[in-house]
């Protein structure tokens, strides 16, 4: 293996692009003990993991 600094060992390597939809706010959880068990406020953002893959409940 070559050996390469921090800064040429990433250079080698494209910039990352990321596809990130707009949020539109339609809701959030009445009961705010609810979504802090979820982790968002926001019930359109709850995915629970399911081992494969996110899902809406």
């Amino acid at each position: 293996m070559q050996d390469y600094s921090f800064n040429e060992y990433f250079e080698r390597f494209p910039i990352a692009m990321a596809y990130v939809p707009w949020q539109h706010l339609t809701s959030i959880y009445e009961d705010l003990e609810e979504g802090y068990c979820n982790g968002t406020i926001f019930p359109e953002l709850t995915k629970p993991f399911t081992g494969r893959r996110c899902v809406n409940p």
